[in-house]
């Protein structure tokens, strides 16, 4: 019996297929948006989606004391790495991606389809993060202004003199 053995094979071998999978949920950590067949973005979506439950799981660590709470997340971020293999992803998708899915219970990614690729009619897709990370904008204070005692004007730069060459 095959129960629990639903995966797509993408007409590749084990091996090519693997690091086909793991290179898209690269670029889709890098970028946060990949452009990609449908077939490929519905099979990278759940490998996506278990990287991202690693992080949540590492922003609320489970353990009886600190020791533990803190090995729990070395833990993980090994899990990560094994995976990604490479420190910069996993740290993105520690601390941004993960903490910014914290309060959605599932369904991280979103497909949204783009219809059929001119070439050979391929059916193509986006795949993206549901809940984009959004840096904090620093307000931009602007300074009072200054009454015109306080100021003392700036003399411009003069110009320097180009010294004639000795022939």
């Amino acid at each position: 019996m095959t129960h629990g053995k639903k995966i797509s094979k993408l007409q590749r071998r084990k091996s090519h297929r693997d690091a086909l999978i793991k290179n898209l949920c690269k670029s889709l950590i890098e970028h946060n948006r990949i452009r990609t067949t449908l077939a490929k973005a519905k099979a990278v979506r759940p490998f996506a989606e278990k990287l991202v439950t690693l992080g949540k799981r590492a922003l609320k660590p489970t353990g009886k004391n600190e020791q533990e709470r803190g090995a729990n997340v070395v833990h993980l971020n090994r899990q990560a790495f094994a995976k990604l293999r490479d420190r910069d992803l996993v740290f993105k998708l520690f601390h941004n991606i993960a903490a910014a899915s914290k309060d959605r219970p599932g369904g991280y990614t979103r497909i949204t389809k783009l219809g059929q690729r001119q070439a050979d009619s391929a059916p193509m897709a986006f795949i993206e993060w549901v809940d984009a990370f959004v840096p904090k904008q620093d307000e931009v204070v602007e300074p009072e202004a200054a009454s015109e005692g306080d100021v003392k004007p700036k003399k411009a730069p003069k110009a320097k003199k180009a010294k004639a060459e000795k022939v």
